[in-house]
């Protein structure tokens, strides 16, 4: 039970279409292994911690959203990033990371994987002139008070949410983007929701949630982007001959 290298990468690139993307990183394969995939690991960021899991559990090729080679970072290989790469090909293991196109998935997607993760219907997407719409649009089945939402949304996502309130008694409509979105949240003002949804949460955010009256919801940048490398890695196994295993390094931010 294998698959080519090459073939694994061609149903990635396939799948996700890096090319439609101008990204802060490459997406796709960035370290090469060995040539032939029986079995891939899953995980948010390739961090020495998750190569040391894939070495144990006898991976082949690794799969995250958050890779290496980031623009504006150091570029020269020392330290910890020669240590973690050192680590994957002393052990022979690919690593494919892809950031944006994970985001963005429509069924896959780290924001198509929370929404339904929520019980969201997604109705619409934004984003800014240019960019990829990143930020969906949606409603809840049924109508919360945010103090339930929040409730719900922590017991989902394993971890309590940090939640500013806005000034509507329920939640109805909402935006979400999964990650460092907070910088999103005016888009999902003027789209006239009663909250956002996302990974991080900065000085501004509270401000613009108790001037604008939109709930604003802090759910863990590692926690909300749980979700898109798990179905992708799922989503193989029912296309190529390749076993599948998310592992989930704990992050608290």
């Amino acid at each position: 039970m294998s698959v080519s290298l090459q073939e694994l990468e061609s149903e990635l690139n396939r799948i996700l279409q890096p090319n439609s993307f101008q990204d802060y990183c490459p997406n796709g394969l960035q370290v090469e292994g060995k040539p032939k995939v029986s079995k891939l690991i899953s995980g948010v960021t390739a961090s020495l911690a998750l190569i040391e899991s894939a070495i144990t559990l006898n991976a082949d090729a690794l799969l995250v959203h958050h890779g290496y080679f980031w623009k504006g970072e150091n570029q020269t290989v020392v330290g910890m990033k020669k240590e973690r790469i050192k680590l994957l090909l002393d052990n022979d293991i690919s690593l494919f990371a892809y950031h944006l196109p994970l985001d963005a998935h429509a069924s896959l997607g780290n924001n198509a994987q929370l929404g339904k993760l929520m019980g969201a219907k997604t109705k619409a997407a934004t984003g800014r002139p240019g960019e990829p719409e990143l930020v969906l649009i949606g409603e809840l089945p049924e109508v919360k008070t945010p103090r339930e939402f929040s409730r719900i949304l922590g017991e989902q996502l394993q971890r309590e949410p940090v939640w500013v309130e806005g000034r509507t008694d329920q939640i109805k409509t909402l935006a979400w983007c999964t990650g460092a979105a907070q910088n999103y949240f005016e888009l999902a003002i003027a789209a006239g929701v009663d909250a956002f949804v996302t990974g991080e949460i900065s000085e501004p955010s509270a401000h613009l949630a108790r001037e604008s009256g939109v709930h604003f919801f802090s759910a863990g940048h590692h926690a909300t982007e749980r979700y898109g490398v798990q179905a992708v890695g799922e989503y193989l196994t029912t296309q190529l001959d390749v076993q599948h295993q998310f592992v989930d390094i704990d992050n608290p931010a």
